[in-house]
């Protein structure tokens, strides 16, 4: 019955709308565009990256979610992209689970629906997928009320990762199946990460799609020495490894990175030289699609060869991000006792996780895709700072990392320690497989995010509008 009343006065709410309308005069939209998220905009790197592509070509922005995290500085600063925050509902906390779930879904498409119909008359509206529902459904509403078009970027399926948690035969991952099928029909433009979704798309949806692959924004580069010091001063006031005994104000990096330097303050003698440890970044969303058991059963095996007289050096790895299991899996690394190796779960602004990138020595990437359709954007920006990437094995991972070309692949937790001690057994010496990686990904001129996007989505959007 509450389910039936919700349902009417949405309906109430786009007639009134729709009404309003009528009356209103159009602002005018041929230059502004809906950046749609049902997440938080901070951790959505590359629906900043649309939207500030979008400003670069004149467009104005209405970029809209949840702000939970800080957005990159330069999405902040532009004059043509405005933020539409939309509020993080958490809904019912009583009752059966899939009444809470339903609930929900109907409270946020009111919700979001209403923000859309806000705004300025947009031409377009690009929504992410997923999560989809009820985003879909919602942003093909508004593009009736406006008559705009809607463009949805697939950068992977909902009813996939709702099955990590229910199972591929649950009911409800069979309606999320079914609805985003259908709903994903109604949109006029489609693009998505990988030529497998692609393909998918439209062998199992009927849903022809453009394929963008995520590429790295020109700020993914490697880091000078000056900028990573100041960085590792940065993380020492909340992160361990990078206290005094590894980090102070007087502490800097050979040429080569190769050693530590502890220089005098008042009479610049050095002090103390000692050989750095090795730096190791994950990043992460903390969810079900990343199992980092794999990587601490991986560190717990590089300890051991330590241990059996390999010589190897120390490790500080730092796993980056927010998200649901992070406590969980804080949990576990608290019971871990390494003496050669120190992790810490930081998170980085926006502006300093690239630094982090461009200043590390190897990236370790444990997304295994729900679908096995899409691509992990942490590798891509791994590889615009020219790291080397040891990436757990999935079906269409070839796409981006080249096994023994720009990184390795694994398939459990003894081959990753594996890797780890053969990268690591001649560091930091300038030679081996890592520093061939490195060379390799030099070399490598691949395509930067604005590149691609102009080549790909700007033609969608009649330049001539």
């Amino acid at each position: 019955m509450a389910v039936g009343s919700t349902a009417l006065l949405l309906l109430a709410v786009v007639l009134a709308a729709w009404l309003w309308r009528r009356r209103r005069v159009a602002a005018g939209g041929a230059g502004q565009v809906c950046v749609v998220v049902l997440g938080d905009l901070g951790r959505s790197p590359r629906m900043q990256y649309h939207a500030l592509s979008l400003a670069r070509h004149g467009r104005d922005v209405a970029l809209l979610g949840y702000l939970q995290s800080r957005p990159h500085g330069d999405v902040l600063r532009s004059g043509r992209i405005r933020l539409v925050p939309v509020a993080d509902l958490r809904g019912l906390r009583v009752g059966p689970k899939l009444l809470q779930y339903v609930v929900k879904v109907i409270v946020q498409a009111v919700q979001l629906l209403y923000m859309m119909l806000k705004i300025d008359q947009p031409s377009y509206i690009l929504l992410q997928n997923p999560p989809g529902l009820p985003a879909i459904a919602v942003a093909w509403l508004a593009c009736l009320f406006w008559r705009s078009k809607l463009i949805i970027d697939w950068h992977n399926y909902g009813y996939t990762i709702m099955s990590l948690s229910h199972g591929r035969s649950h009911p409800l991952v069979q309606i999320a199946k079914w609805y985003e099928k259908l709903f994903g029909r109604l949109s006029d433009y489609n693009l998505c990460v990988t030529n497998a979704m692609k393909e998918d798309l439209w062998v199992n949806c009927n849903i022809k799609a453009v394929t963008l692959y995520d590429k790295p924004a020109a700020y993914f580069k490697e880091t000078p020495l000056e900028l990573q010091h100041r960085l590792y001063m940065k993380l020492a006031e909340d992160c361990e490894p990078f206290k005094p005994q590894y980090v102070t104000e007087s502490v800097s990096w050979n040429g080569e990175k190769s050693a530590f330097t502890e220089v005098d303050g008042s009479s610049g003698h050095v002090r103390k030289s000692r050989a750095r440890p090795a730096l190791l970044i994950s990043s992460t969303s903390w969810t079900e699609d990343e199992d980092f058991s794999v990587l601490l059963k991986a560190l717990e095996g590089y300890e051991q060869y330590i241990n059996e007289g390999v010589k190897l050096p120390p490790l500080v790895c730092v796993i980056t991000g927010k998200g649901p299991l992070k406590d969980y899996y804080n949990g576990l690394i608290s019971k871990l006792h390494f003496k050669h190796i120190q992790i810490c779960t930081p998170w980085l602004e926006a502006e300093d996780y690239p630094l982090l990138l461009g200043s590390a020595d190897l990236g370790v990437c444990l997304h295994k895709s729900s679908s096995g359709l899409d691509l992990p954007m942490k590798v891509v920006d791994m590889f615009g700072c020219c790291l080397p990437v040891c990436a757990i094995h999935f079906e269409c991972l070839h796409e981006l990392v080249k096994h023994d070309e720009n990184g390795l692949i694994f398939r459990d937790s003894d081959e990753l320690a594996e890797q780890l001690k053969m990268l690591f057994l001649e560091f930091p010496a300038l030679e081996g497989k890592l520093h061939s990686f490195r060379k390799n990904l030099r070399a490598c001129k691949q395509l930067r995010w604005d590149e691609s996007w102009d080549q790909t989505v700007l033609p969608l959007l009649g330049q001539n509008e």
